[in-house]
């Protein structure tokens, strides 16, 4: 297979489903249920576009995972011993902005690791056949990082500058999850313009794709959403950097979040990172559940 893609590769994500959204809304006590469900509302999402000839969905058919389906897969949630997201370099650079986005998107602890060097690691690496560039071996890098886990460890994603592909068959991928290990890698390397606005937003876009896979959240096929699957830099870009209702409630049922008080966080990264459309989009969901 030429061209890439940002999401799990065969074994590694289990794609079950049935054929649409079904129920969004939650299931939780009454007095927590009308603030949240009015972040729920389907009229605030944009609907998935048919694919083009060239992105995930034309090259990759997923049927989509439901909020019913995500339940009884049984997914990992995070717990009292397994409660902080671990951020792990893959050599040397500054992750203090990114963990703090990842702290708001995911209402959890998140610690950075000191840096790794990949020399120690044996992980395999290539040459890309078409474009000469190094690349390293997602599955053996899944493999090291399992192996590193820390014993209150949710989930561990390594992250590097360096070109990944997980099988010799793909040209590349922006980055992995193996699902019920609760590892997952991806790398900055095809995001161009270290330190920019953009090499930013698209490093979060991505953390919170790759991260979410690990509590089980597969791709999105419902709605425009940072779940959606990526074939190339254009489609990675297109995604918005915030949830669909579907995997939103997935996700609070997974961590137990004030959703609101998320959004208010989100809103308050977005707004320093000078990220103005997700700012904004976040001002008016908050604001039309009257919790401005």
């Amino acid at each position: 297979m030429a061209g890439g893609g940002s999401g799990s590769n065969r074994g590694w994500h289990r794609v079950d489903g049935e054929g649409g959204p079904g129920k969004i809304v939650s299931d939780g006590p009454a007095v927590q249920r009308s603030a949240f469900e009015g972040l729920l509302v389907p009229a605030a999402f944009e609907p998935m576009p048919k694919p083009g000839p060239n992105d995930w969905l034309a090259n990759h058919p997923e049927k989509g995972q439901t909020f019913d389906d995500f339940v009884r897969s049984r997914p990992n949630k995070p717990d009292a011993r397994h409660s902080t997201i671990y951020l792990q370099p893959l050599g040397t650079f500054d992750l203090g902005p990114l963990k703090e986005f990842t702290e708001a998107f995911f209402m959890m602890p998140v610690v950075v690791q000191p840096p790794l060097d990949l020399k120690s690691a044996r992980i395999t690496s290539r040459k890309n056949p078409y474009t000469g560039q190094q690349q390293l071996l997602t599955t053996d890098i899944l493999t090291f990082l399992r192996r590193q886990l820390p014993p209150d460890a949710f989930c561990m994603l390594g992250i590097t500058t360096i070109d990944l592909y997980p099988d010799p068959a793909w040209n590349f991928v922006f980055g992995q999850a193996a699902l019920r290990d609760r590892v997952g890698v991806y790398s900055f390397a095809r995001y161009g313009g270290d330190g920019t606005k953009m090499f930013f937003q698209r490093s979060c876009r991505v953390i919170a794709h790759e991260t979410s896979h690990m509590f089980g959240i597969e791709h999105c096929v419902f709605y425009r959403c940072v779940l959606n699957g990526s074939n190339h830099l254009a489609e990675s870009d297109a995604r918005p950097m915030h949830l669909c209702p579907v995997d939103l409630r997935k996700l609070q049922w997974s961590v137990g979040f004030d959703a609101i008080e998320r959004y208010r966080r989100l809103h308050a990264v977005c707004q320093r990172a000078g990220f103005n459309e997700e700012a904004g989009w976040y001002e008016r969901e908050i604001r039309r559940c009257g919790k401005s």
